[in-house]
């Protein structure tokens, strides 16, 4: 594995770059919003992602770098994805599809810039969808997965207090046990991930 430090336009972002062999196809993966790329989901996803020969790409947002807990805006967070995956795409995962995906905060920023990535799929582990916070009815973030256009893999803790995104037209839901950390079952999320990843590979 190859740590790589890359300049954003809101700091200094870290991807940690892993491939082997001649690989098919990328996943890029992001981390929730006070987590890390340790995270044993992104973990487990990132091993499916190897076995089925794609190379992987986990990126630490220049907030985590920096050592903040607190989340960037939105539009920084999106702007800083955007340049590093351009900056992989131009080298280590040159000329390679692209799968963009997260966990959690991760994810939403991998849907809102699926199409600036040029992304041929989008992987989400543990999709926010509507905030902890009680108001009737509460805000929902599917908007933010529906405008994708590619097809989709959500991966769902059956029991995640921030809900369960339906399934739609491109999107899989994949439904595993456990809450939004979803650790209770990480063979059903590689599992899930691998089985998704297979299909979209063999479809394109």
């Amino acid at each position: 594995m190859s740590v790589l430090e890359i300049e954003t336009p809101h700091g200094l972002a870290r991807a940690h770059v892993q491939r082997s062999g001649s690989p098919g196809a990328a996943l890029v993966l992001g981390h929730g919003a006070a987590g890390g790329v340790t995270a044993p989901d992104i973990v487990a996803a990132a091993g499916a992602a190897g076995a089925e020969g794609f190379a992987v790409a986990l990126v630490e947002q220049p907030y985590r770098v920096a050592g903040r807990r607190a989340p960037a805006p939105a539009r920084q967070l999106d702007a800083a994805w955007i340049a590093v995956v351009e900056h992989l795409l131009g080298g280590e995962l040159r000329a390679l599809p692209l799968v963009v995906g997260g966990r959690s905060l991760g994810a939403r920023v991998a849907c809102r810039t699926a199409a600036e990535t040029a992304a041929v799929g989008v992987l989400c582990l543990a999709f926010p969808l509507q905030p902890r916070r009680k108001t009737n009815p509460p805000p929902s973030r599917l908007a933010e997965l529906d405008a994708v256009a590619v097809p989709t893999l959500v991966v769902q803790g059956e029991r995640d207090p921030f809900g369960i995104p339906p399934p739609g037209l491109q999107r899989e839901v994949a439904i595993v046990p456990g809450d939004h950390n979803l650790r209770a079952d990480l063979d059903a999320v590689s599992a899930a991930v691998g089985s998704w990843l297979r299909s979209l590979a063999a479809a394109g």
